[in-house]
């Protein structure tokens, strides 16, 4: 199994490999002409978005600037909305539903490293899955970390941190970030 593949897999890998290392530059040099495109040329940054992502449904808008690791492990739905400096560290998949919308300055982080000294000697890391459901907001400023899922139709408070994941139908603030709030209470 070559390093791409161990990545893609969430398994420990070497981010320093070759075929890697060229990705992440064809990426970059597509993601300088996405940011620095004309704002009015949403046609072309609609095309570089969908070259870009391994799925992006129809309806969205990205504002730039915006940065990614690779752009192919990112799959987004239908009526999606980021705002400005969005940055999604796709080591392996980010899944996005429909209807989802990002304040600006959100960060999902699929990469993470080994907690132990010894291990980060081998200069190796891996990722965790990220899915955020149906119908989510993120507010801006939020920390999305490795390996959450996020429920269909919850919102996620400006400013928070994200380390568990977070259920169906709620409003979760903070750092760390907790529910305040139950919707399914209030149909009761």
């Amino acid at each position: 199994m070559n390093e791409k593949e161990k990545m893609v897999r969430g398994d420990f890998y070497n981010p320093m490999d070759r075929q890697l290392i060229t990705e992440r530059m064809k990426t970059r040099k597509l993601l300088h002409t996405l940011n620095h495109s004309s704002p009015v040329d949403q046609i072309k940054r609609c095309e570089l978005f969908k070259e870009l992502f391994g799925k992006i449904g129809e309806n969205f808008l990205i504002e730039p600037p915006f940065y990614c690791d690779y752009g192919y492990n990112i799959e987004i739905g239908e009526d999606f909305s980021a705002n400005f400096n969005c940055i999604m560290l796709d080591v392996t998949q980010i899944m996005i539903g429909d209807g989802v919308s990002l304040g600006p300055g959100v960060h999902i982080y699929t990469a993470t490293h080994p907690t132990e000294p010894k291990e980060r000697l081998a200069k190796t890391e891996y990722g965790k899955k990220i899915i955020i459901g149906d119908n989510v907001w993120i507010g801006g400023g939020a920390v999305i970390s490795p390996g959450i899922k996020i429920g269909s139709n919850s919102t996620v408070g400006a400013g928070s941190v994200v380390i568990k994941d977070i259920p169906e139908d709620v409003i979760a603030v903070g750092n760390p970030c907790e529910v305040i709030k139950r919707f399914d209470e209030e149909r009761r």
